[in-house]
């Protein structure tokens, strides 16, 4: 092979000394062009045969539907370290651990005491816990009172207040003009600060982003929806939700009712004035939810030249585990993915022993929690990134690539679905493409890339994380299927040739974004 090498090289330099009396001298990134490696000879160690192996013993019974943090899930993050170790890849944080720890707590209704100047008031019937990560108690003698609890370009209650650190006491709704209009947009129509729950999530993140330790908001239509909820799952025990642990502290939120809120301000509802109010308010939380331990999988080969610069290569390792008696495998859901990293990875270490490791270091990360909610790929991007975000230069993310879509009865089998490889950067999606075209010859099918997808499906994978902090990302995807999230999701179902060809695709896909001169231009960026 690198004979060939040279003689090629020496034949485009005979070419263009030889063309014109004025014939100019090949530059070095011609020359790297010429000289660059062939990673055919690597992508062919992805086979359908070793995909199918794995992929038996992964998606198998043994490994009880890998639900996160319980026993399957736990025999599937050492049968991918051994992977690992069989191949001869290291773990960025060297010897012979490859589990980022990601805290999560199967989440219960915390449960509050509160008083106001000695009068006591009741859980469920005078207010709830929405958010409380800790048990805590205190004696608040000031709260900031920030009428509607809204921070907008046009209009915000928190201007000139300082609540670093207090609790602010706020109500629903918002103000309107003159005309009926919302201040906030000009508009009759409800926005996020006045929609049902998209309003307590955006007057949380006002409050938040304003530095307030607690905010206890008055709601009286959405408090007497949740209350009962919130009392049955108290009553019921753990909700099986499992929530991510910040790192940072996290803010206190309570919806309360009006006989709450206004012993705390009793001018409330007439007052939109924001201040800051004196009460003697006692508060007692108890955090009711159970630690739950799961990790993310990760392994890494250094780059030879660019090495602090990272590609990512992601994909979920979780599945719905068992239910009432049936185990949920999740063959293709994301066993496909899982294993295709897998056969990616080794082919990228195939190189590296003859010589033609990446330019770029390539982490590969299974993460865990994707299946309630992309809990490990938040948990890598927002609290413990492994390697800096800004260093970051792209994320492809495989998540079920192993089946066909009965919508596609009528269409070539040998597509897959690419959904955000244009949103963030031409260049990825630039790249993807000449690859597909030198390589592969997959259909490329872009229907749920629209932004008005019904499916949403951009904002339902791993990949979200990172696009949401602005490196340019690629998400794999064979479209749903009558199995999928079913006991019936096996491993006899899938299409091995598929499997290795969507593999391959995204093997030269960051093969040239881990070799290139130059990381993807991120063109497209987002606030």
């Amino acid at each position: 092979m690198k004979h060939l090498l040279t003689l090629l090289f020496i034949s485009l330099l005979i070419t263009n000394c030889g063309t014109s009396s004025s014939s100019k001298a090949i530059s070095p990134t011609e020359m790297n062009e010429a000289l660059s490696v062939d990673p055919l000879q690597y992508a062919t160690t992805i086979t359908k045969e070793e995909l199918k192996e794995m992929l038996y013993t992964y998606a198998s019974d043994e490994f009880e539907g890998r639900e996160t943090g319980e026993k399957g899930q736990k025999m599937a993050v050492e049968y991918l370290k051994s992977q690992y170790q069989n191949m001869d890849i290291a773990s960025p944080f060297g010897g012979d651990n490859y589990f980022q720890n990601v805290p999560l707590e199967k989440q219960r209704v915390a449960e509050a005491k509160i008083s106001v100047n000695g009068k006591s008031f009741e859980d469920f019937e005078d207010h709830i816990v929405l958010r409380a990560n800790e048990n805590s108690n205190q004696s608040i003698k000031d709260l900031v009172y920030v009428s509607y609890g809204i921070d907008s370009e046009n209009y915000s209650n928190y201007k000139d207040l300082d609540v670093t650190g207090k609790f602010v006491l706020a109500k629903a709704g918002e103000p309107k003009n003159a005309d009926g209009n919302y201040i906030t947009t000009g508009s009759s129509e409800n926005t996020k600060w006045s929609n049902g729950r998209q309003s307590l999530s955006s007057k949380r993140d006002a409050a938040i982003e304003n530095g307030a330790k607690g905010l206890i908001l008055l709601d009286e239509e959405l408090f007497t929806r949740y209350a009962p909820y919130y009392q049955r799952l108290a009553e019921n025990g753990t909700s099986n939700r499992l929530s991510l642990k910040s790192n940072d502290a996290e803010m206190v939120m309570l919806m309360v009712n009006e006989n709450l809120a206004k012993a705390l301000h009793p001018s409330i509802l007439e007052d939109d004035k924001p201040k800051n109010i004196k009460t003697n308010l006692s508060l007692a939380i108890e955090n009711k939810s159970e630690a739950i331990s799961s990790e993310n999988v990760v392994a890494y080969i250094k780059g030879s030249t660019k090495p602090d610069e990272i590609l990512v290569i992601s994909a979920h390792l979780d599945h719905e585990g068992i239910k009432n008696g049936e185990v949920y495998n999740g063959a293709d859901d994301d066993g496909s993915g899982t294993i295709a990293i897998l056969e990616i990875a080794e082919a990228f270490k195939e190189a590296e022993k003859a010589g033609h490791g990446p330019k770029r270091s390539i982490l590969f990360l299974h993460v865990t929690g994707e299946e309630k909610g992309l809990l490990g790929s938040r948990h890598y991007t927002d609290n413990d990134p492994i390697f800096p975000l800004e260093n970051t230069v792209a994320n492809l993310n495989i998540d079920m690539i192993g089946r066909i879509d009965p919508k596609r009865k009528d269409g070539d089998r040998n597509y897959v679905y690419l959904i955000g490889s244009d949103k963030l950067s031409t260049d990825l999606h630039n790249i993807s493409e000449k690859m597909n075209e030198k390589y592969c010859n997959v259909e490329l099918d872009y229907t749920y890339n629209d932004d008005n997808d019904p499916n949403r499906f951009y904002y339902r994978s791993d990949h979200y994380n990172f696009a949401k902090n602005n490196i340019p990302v690629i998400f794999y995807f064979n479209g749903t299927h009558d199995d999928y999230h079913q006991p019936s999701d096996t491993p006899d179902k899938i299409e091995y040739d598929l499997l290795e060809n969507r593999a391959r695709l995204v093997f030269y896909t960051a093969w040239e974004v881990a070799n290139r001169a130059d990381r993807p231009i991120v063109d497209k960026a987002t606030e």
